[in-house]
């Protein structure tokens, strides 16, 4: 089955390289974003399935706007893709498009669908707390991810879990669940279940500012920012009129049991440093434990070297 793959980030990659090696479809092109600047240097860097896709001798057709771009209708005359798959492609697909091949085209989406539609499901459900989210294999429809499901996978999130540590985990499941749902698809077996939109949620893109901690909150929520924005765009906070990225966090009650903050402690001041990080009162009576943090222009470091390096006391705040 001749199929074109769209997809740009690194969660894109695992799904391509599945269907290069399943025996029921021939990837005969794929399309991606364009190159864009990356790193302090601002480089031009390409996208990792272009690199990717190159290194197999796959042709590769960048785009800024599908919907706008002659050359996207070209493809689709010259390949006469029988199915189109869709991973992290980064742009909304015209009505014209995804229904151009005669299997319609499936999106690996990385939640439970309807739960966490949108570009960011990832951080989404961490920042919510969830125990658990997964895949959904979805045949793409005009709305944000409302098109019918043709399977479901769910994984754990355990409580520690950092959004960079859950998306390679989901990207893997979510390639392996393509391939397995894909034969019964094409053989007619699968009957697409629409989605309950009375339980939708959504998941919309992050703005850098997202990441700044208000310590008035409840020690569980920052713990889960802390987690959901690392890597990107990191949790933050103000220390000395200093900005610094707060990357690893625990819950006090997770560490021999915690210890209740007192109650006349201001949200955001430091209670104390000891071997497990610094403790720092929150918006309840629960203390938040930083355990690894990064000065601007510095690696980040463990809380004990952090601490050590400014030499922290009890009683300062961060801001």
């Amino acid at each position: 089955m001749r199929v074109v793959f769209l997809g740009t980030p690194e969660f894109a990659v695992p799904s391509l390289k599945a269907l290069l090696r399943s025996t029921e479809t021939q990837v005969e092109a794929v399309i991606t974003q364009p190159d864009r600047p990356s790193g302090r240097g601002q480089k031009l860097t390409p996208p990792p399935v272009k690199v990717f896709a190159e290194e197999q001798g796959i042709p590769v057709l960048q785009t800024e706007r599908l919907r706008r771009d002659a050359r996207i209708y070209d493809l689709l005359k010259t390949v006469d893709p029988e199915l189109m798959v869709v991973v992290a492609f980064g742009q909304i697909l015209p009505k014209d498009f995804f229904g151009y091949p005669k299997w319609g085209t499936i999106n690996v989406h990385a939640s439970l669908l309807p739960r966490y539609r949108g570009a960011s499901p990832i951080v989404h459900a961490i920042l919510n707390g969830e125990t658990e989210t997964g895949t959904t294999i979805m045949l793409i429809d005009e709305g944000m991810d409302t098109g019918d499901m043709l399977s479901r996978r769910a994984v754990p999130v355990p409580e520690n879990m950092t959004a960079g540590e859950l998306e390679p985990i989901l990207a893997e499941d979510g390639a392996r669940l393509l391939v397995e749902t894909l034969p019964s698809y094409l053989a007619g077996a699968l009957r697409p279940m629409p989605q309950d939109d009375s339980k939708a949620t959504h998941a919309p893109r992050l703005e850098k500012d997202a990441g700044k901690i208000d310590w008035a909150r409840p020690s569980r929520c920052l713990h889960d920012q802390i987690r959901a924005f690392n890597p990107w765009p990191g949790a933050f906070s103000t220390l000395r009129g200093q900005t610094v990225k707060v990357w690893r966090s625990a819950r006090a009650n997770q560490i021999h049991g915690g210890a209740d903050s007192p109650n006349d402690r201001l949200p955001g001041e430091v209670l104390e440093v000891d071997r497990e990080g610094i403790r720092v009162a929150c918006g309840d009576s629960s203390p938040l434990v930083l355990t690894e943090l990064q000065m601007p222009g510095r690696n980040r470091v463990s809380a004990r070297d952090f601490a050590n390096g400014l030499k922290l006391q009890g009683g300062e705040q961060f801001k």
